[in-house]
């Protein structure tokens, strides 16, 4: 994701990359971007990250345990100890509202995460936030659903119809929200430069489908069969813990605050050819 969004960046915006591998250094030379070799899990590894850069961006997920994200809170605390960025955006997830019912979900809304990794990102929400005020810092925190791309790992939604996974039936389905990996890089830069001190914003495109509609959608769209539907109860005895995570929370996700604020379009390309390729 971090690539996509230096490539969209206007070409005289010097880009600077943290990275914990050595076999990232070339490629991220290669295109123009300083690598800096830091692990947020080692926070004696950040102090290079001070006084370097104007605008901040934390991309990196949460760390896997615990019901506290130590990475953000290790990056944080580099951040206050010299000269601070004009501001920082932080990645976060609209799972941090937890099962809505099928309710709209608003920034506005409370949250109410319902897992582990949700319960980190409310946490490292918290200490972004916590960190702008205190140090004068313009902080957004970018709340994300599932990101999609042809040409990212794991993110081509196709892949799950050409393999049949299978949807709830209508009567068990839940809402799914999706956002363009390109999309997404925009919305971070525009968040960078025009976000509100302190503010939440929702990245999603136009939504209020189910999962096995959209599903069906794309399947229609690229002449592949119908995934196939089964019941709640089928789905818990058959599906991984993760996945059945994602069909246990249903939810509509509010986009206007990113339309009028970040002044960024909404555009559905679910069932477009630009996923069929």
């Amino acid at each position: 994701m971090g690539l996509r969004v230096a490539e969209a960046l206007p070409k005289h915006v010097r880009v600077l990359a943290t990275t914990s591998s050595n076999n990232r250094l070339p490629e991220l030379r290669a295109k123009s971007i300083t690598p800096l070799q830091a692990n947020l899990d080692k926070a004696s590894s950040l102090h290079r990250l001070t006084s370097l850069a104007t605008y901040a961006l934390q991309l990196a997920p949460p760390s896997n345990n615990g019901a506290s994200d130590i990475r953000t809170a290790n990056l944080v605390r580099a951040l206050r100890l010299r000269s601070k960025p004009t501001a920082l955006v932080y990645a976060s997830t609209t799972g941090v509202y937890g099962n809505c019912n099928g309710e709209w979900a608003p920034e506005t809304r409370a949250v109410n995460p319902q897992t582990d990794r949700a319960k980190r990102r409310v946490d490292a929400e918290t200490r972004v936030r916590t960190f702008g005020k205190q140090s004068n810092v313009r902080v957004n925190c970018l709340r994300i659903p599932g990101i999609y791309a042809a040409d990212r790992e794991g993110g081509d939604p196709l892949d799950r119809v050409r393999h049949a996974t299978p949807v709830l039936v209508s009567s068990d389905d839940v809402y799914t929200n999706h956002i363009h990996a390109d999309d997404l890089a925009r919305a971070c830069i525009a968040a960078l430069w025009r976000g509100k001190p302190q503010r939440n914003y929702n990245i999603a495109e136009d939504s209020g489908i189910k999962t096995g509609d959209y599903y069906d959608a794309l399947a229609d769209k690229a002449g592949l069969p119908r995934p196939p539907r089964i019941t709640r109860a089928e789905a818990e005895a058959t599906l991984s813990p993760m996945r059945l995570s994602f069909l246990s929370e249903s939810r509509r996700i509010d986009n206007l605050r990113m339309k009028k604020e970040l002044r960024l379009l909404s555009k559905t390309r679910a069932a477009s050819t630009f996923l069929i390729k």
